[in-house]
């Protein structure tokens, strides 16, 4: 009885352990992530943060020349501006004809440009100044995209002052043909012909004043050029 017992009580199986394992789903380990894909992971965020390069201007665009544009900018009105009073100055001059009739058509008295040498060499030089004027301007337009052009500010320099100088003494030699025109000379007993050539003194005086103006523009061109490439 008692080795019956024995058995039995070896042969007994807990219900709770065998419930409690059936009901459990079987563990499976789970392995790490490989490194490549990590690795690429880390990168999207990377890409993600980088800017593109900042682009750059044109080099003569930049900001510190603007004052030199301004300056070219002005360069270039002014020569505009100059072009129109030597223009004025050749042709008033060239065009001032003026025949005077004394008693009858077959005695003539005449005046005109070419009969004064200081006259006509005031005309050739105010058609010259005007020529070298529209010529320049394509240079004034190049140092006005260009600042950093010195070579082209020095030729327009030299340039300028030769014109300058020429024109100036031009209007100079007409400015004393006009006056004695006008007020004559006593003592050398020349008399005034304005009173009788009133077309001829009036072409020829505003031609002169034309041509002082021209002179002015032309030496603030000068004093321009040389404070712009003072600077650089």
């Amino acid at each position: 009885m008692s080795t019956s017992e024995a058995g039995a009580a070896a042969t007994v199986i807990p219900i709770d352990d065998v419930a409690r394992d059936h009901g459990k789903a079987p563990s499976v380990a789970t392995a790490p992530p490989p490194p490549a894909a990590a690795a690429s992971s880390a990168a999207v965020p990377a890409a993600a943060t980088t800017t593109a390069p900042r682009k750059t201007g044109v080099p003569f665009f930049r900001r510190a020349d603007r004052g030199s544009r301004c300056v070219a900018l002005l360069d270039f009105v002014l020569r505009v501006a100059a072009f129109g009073p030597a223009l004025a100055a050749a042709i008033a001059t060239g065009t001032s004809d003026e025949t005077l009739s004394v008693f009858t058509q077959f005695f003539q008295f005449r005046a005109r440009f070419d009969d004064f040498p200081a006259l006509l060499f005031f005309m050739v030089a105010n058609a010259i100044a005007a020529g070298y004027l529209v010529l320049s301007l394509p240079f004034s337009a190049v140092i006005a995209l260009r600042p950093q052009a010195i070579g082209l500010r020095h030729l327009l320099l030299v340039c300028d002052m030769i014109i300058a100088a020429l024109l100036t003494a031009a209007a100079a030699a007409a400015a004393a043909i006009v006056d004695l025109a006008h007020s004559g000379n006593l003592r050398a007993n020349w008399v005034p012909i304005c009173m009788q050539f009133h077309g001829f003194c009036q072409r020829t005086s505003g031609a002169v004043v034309a041509s002082f103006l021209a002179v002015l523009v032309l030496l603030f061109l000068v004093i321009l050029a040389a404070f712009a490439i003072r600077k650089r």
